[in-house]
């Protein structure tokens, strides 16, 4: 088994570390390089579904972001403590009719010793926006450093 740094227990500095990590991950839309940072036997409840394991991760996310075009993605660190991280996080994205939508949300992460993220908690909801409306311009992948996060776009 590999390790996936930083690893637990976090300071202040490695879970703002493991956020953006983690925020880059699902930037690439990339399912297979996503699932890598999971636990193999990863727990999460995302909204209304359950999912357990890698193989139903990739296939969770697979289905995502066919459904979710063009996504972009800011998480933010809520709060830490020992192997625990939890964020809040906006993302935008279209579906294949052209309708523009920002999902709002918090996950509660915890993770094993290896750094793997073994149980992922999200609540997320979904607002229509106005093509006009999005914050979100970057190209496509990771959120430049010097792009606004949360706090500063009054999210």
């Amino acid at each position: 088994m590999t390790t996936r740094p930083p690893l637990p227990p976090f300071t202040r500095e490695t879970a703002i570390q493991k956020v953006r990590l983690a925020e880059d991950g699902w930037n690439s839309r990339d399912p297979e390089k996503v699932a890598l940072a999971y636990a193999v036997d990863s727990r999460w409840r995302n909204r209304s579904e359950f999912v357990n394991g890698r193989q139903e991760i990739v296939a969770f996310l697979t289905r995502k972001w066919a459904k979710e075009l063009d996504y972009r993605l800011i998480k933010e660190l809520w709060a830490f403590a020992e192997n625990r991280i939890a964020v809040r996080f906006a993302y935008e994205w279209h579906d294949d009719s052209g309708n523009w939508f920002r999902s709002y949300g918090n996950e509660n992460w915890e993770f094993n010793d290896d750094g793997l993220m073994r149980l992922r908690l999200a609540c997320i909801n979904d607002l229509p926006i106005k093509e006009s409306d999005r914050k979100y311009h970057w190209p496509l992948g990771r959120r430049p450093d010097d792009h606004p996060g949360l706090s500063d776009l009054g999210f």
